[in-house]
């Protein structure tokens, strides 16, 4: 048996989200479904973690074990060419039997993207904000995320995950001509989470907002008590690190 690791770019427009879904069409599902058709085998396609419906990805990794020969270059060129054009993989590798694309995982991190104005480029892959906040607040307030923190404030109420700290070692923010862009990376993310942050973090900066604001939404405990999260749409899975 032979363990092959991919990384995989999607559009997340179109789907319901990474993991697989009865009646809902899925990233996973889709590969996985096409992997079948090449291997003439099923397969155990497991991701490096879920990314919610309409969100993107730039790295997303996946492994799965096989039993037989595979030519990798010719496998990930038929892989490609059968895949809709809203997913490609970028890379495929023999990994050790025991690499796990979730569990073997240190590190991932993310990217939102928020246009400063209407563009017919960035409409699709972007948040366009209304209000208007400054680099340097918001970079500012972003350092308060940084840490080994409970984020059940900042989580989805349906999560059954019932450990909530997360170790966040970067949540900053940089900008260019028609964008600002935040860049978040921890060990792990909760259901909801980088999206409830960083609607929270535009929140606290529009109605200038001390950093007590946000120590209490952490205090809370409670998702009611952070703002509403911003849309999928400008949410991109940057890299997975192991």
């Amino acid at each position: 048996m032979k363990n092959f690791k991919l990384t995989i770019q999607y559009d997340g427009t179109n789907y319901s989200g990474w993991q697989i879904q009865k009646n809902a069409p899925t990233i996973q599902q889709t590969i996985a479904d096409s992997i079948k058709i090449i291997l003439k085998e099923e397969v155990n396609l497991i991701g490096s973690g879920r990314t919610d419906s309409g969100v993107h990805a730039l790295g997303q990794v996946a492994n799965f074990i096989s039993a037989g020969e595979i030519d990798l270059p010719k496998f990930r060129h038929s892989l490609n060419a059968i895949l809709p054009i809203d997913i490609a993989i970028k890379h495929i590798e023999e990994v050790p039997e025991e690499f796990h694309a979730r569990f073997s995982a240190v590190k991932r991190s993310y990217f939102y993207f928020i246009s400063k104005g209407k563009s017919p480029f960035y409409e699709k892959y972007s948040y366009r904000f209304p209000g208007k906040p400054e680099l340097a607040q918001l970079k500012e307030i972003s350092k308060i995320f940084i840490g080994n923190k409970d984020f059940t404030s900042f989580a989805k109420k349906n999560s059954e995950i019932e450990n909530k700290n997360c170790n966040v070692t970067c949540a900053d923010w940089r900008e260019t001509k028609d964008l600002l862009i935040f860049h978040i990376e921890a060990n792990r993310f909760l259901h909801g989470m980088v999206r409830a942050i960083v609607g929270t973090i535009l929140r606290t900066a529009s109605e200038n907002y001390n950093s007590d604001y946000i120590k209490n939404i952490f205090e809370q405990k409670d998702r009611q008590s952070a703002w509403e999260a911003v849309p999928a749409k400008g949410l991109f899975l940057y890299k997975v690190t192991y």
